[in-house]
């Protein structure tokens, strides 16, 4: 890696792209510090100390929306708005068929995600709004409603110039600009996170077997993550022989089958979906009645330790959205057939009918590997705390979907640093065999 890094700088091209990418997170974070008016910092406090799940929120958001800022919601309404334009693309005709159409077809959906994206935000962001706004005394109805509207066109605005920041990142720098915005947020949060388990440590809060323990599960979840994202299964494919001119092609190749094909999108589906119900009651005013119990019981879908249910549902759920977009984004169906249009044929297996049977046998398989897999990477961070004495609060960093993402992106970016380096290998091999004396090449 650091070899790969070190040859990067060397070509300018490739040093610009890194630059471009530091320089957006140098703007990422000047974001997270600008803050929003109008809101009331002693309850936002007050709810933060309670733990659950709004700290994992704050993570992705770069430590945003602990200080409700700029920043406060992320891109997380732009990933609820592509995740839900795949489900839309599998069921609406014209959608699927716009997913058809080349690259016409893609900016159309582009377009339609970014709508929905605005819609999604304006939504959270007026939950946020009515959660945490600042409640002036004597203030009339209109000035509420305008310094409400404040908060709401600010942070819209915000999450959506963050979706700028990464398309200008998929361009003009290196990796996904989406994938790498959200690695910008986690990382800005951790000085805070290390700084929270050291006060830990400090105040005597935490053990040395608790600390051992801290990192033992720190690295070997690391260790574990790289693994997996680095793991596939191989099914063997034979290649029918054929003369090409006085060369003779065909021989013998695999099939990858990615175990965590899905990446941690499962996740963060999972994540939205138990948020969505509480964002939408947060944007109903009053705490009486039927309202006050619908509240309680969208609390309840939280994943926490007290309920054990609700860890339940989140495990479920991850499995379930692991299914569904390793489905999404792998087609068995079109595998089979492509093998048998150009000839190729997996030993023992019968092209076909059969093929398919076997293919999604062994995705099946696979997949259920991953699925649980991410299962136990999002829930360590709930049992982990009860094992080390260390806070939750401080494990939504350190814990096992936060460094998905990371350890995700950082491997992303390294092998598109990779490709690129390899490209202009062979475009020097090129530009030397072109001034060869025989003139072979030229």
């Amino acid at each position: 890696m650091l070899e790969s890094l070190a040859k990067a700088f060397q070509i300018p091209e490739l040093k610009r792209r890194i630059f471009f990418n530091l320089a957006m997170f140098a703007v990422f974070v000047l974001g997270v510090h600008i803050p929003v008016p109008g809101v009331d910092h002693d309850k936002l406090a007050a709810i933060f100390q309670q733990g659950g799940f709004l700290n994992l929120v704050d993570v992705f958001s770069g430590g945003a929306l602990r200080k409700m800022t700029l920043f406060a919601m992320g891109i997380t309404p732009y990933i609820n708005a592509s995740i839900i334009m795949q489900m839309l693309t599998l069921a609406v005709p014209k959608l699927e068929q716009l997913s058809k159409e080349g690259e016409a077809g893609r900016k159309q959906i582009a377009r339609i995600t970014r709508r929905l994206t605005i819609a999604l935000a304006t939504f959270q962001a007026i939950g946020f709004s009515f959660t945490f706004r600042e409640a002036a005394a004597g203030a009339s109805t209109f000035s509420q409603t305008v310094a409400i509207a404040q908060m709401v066109i600010m942070m819209v605005a915000g999450t959506m110039f963050l979706l700028w920041m990464g398309e200008q990142i998929t361009e003009r720098g290196i990796g996904n600009g989406v994938s790498v915005i959200i690695f910008a947020g986690i990382m800005a949060s951790f000085p805070f996170q290390v700084g929270q388990v050291a006060l830990q440590v400090r105040e005597g809060l935490v053990s040395a077997f608790g600390i051992v323990m801290f990192l033992a599960l720190f690295v070997g979840t690391i260790y574990l993550i790289v693994m997996i994202t680095q793991a596939e299964r191989r099914i063997p494919i034979q290649h029918v022989k054929k003369q090409v001119g006085m060369r003779q092609t065909g021989g013998s190749n695999f099939l990858p089958i990615k175990v965590n094909t899905a990446g941690v999108i499962p996740i963060i589906f999972a994540i939205s979906m138990l948020l969505f119900p509480s964002q939408i009651l947060a944007a109903i005013p009053g705490n009486d009645g039927f309202i006050a119990d619908l509240k309680r019981w969208a609390n309840y879908l939280t994943p926490s330790t007290q309920h054990w249910w609700s860890l339940l549902i989140y495990g479920l759920m991850i499995v379930g959205f692991t299914y569904f977009y390793t489905a999404v984004v792998m087609n068995v169906n079109d595998m089979a057939d492509n093998l048998k249009k150009y000839g190729n044929f997996i030993p023992g297996i019968r092209p076909g009918r059969p093929t398919f049977e076997y293919l999604d046998r062994v995705v099946s398989r696979v997949t259920l590997a991953g699925a649980v897999f991410l299962a136990g990477v999002a829930l360590i961070q709930y049992v982990a705390p009860g094992l080390t004495g260390v806070s939750l609060s401080s494990f939504a960093l350190i814990g096992g979907t936060s460094l998905l993402i990371v350890v995700g992106v950082a491997i992303e970016v390294m092998q598109a640093i990779e490709a690129q380096l390899i490209m202009r290998n062979y475009e020097g091999f090129i530009k030397q065999s072109s001034k060869s004396p025989a003139g072979f090449y030229a």
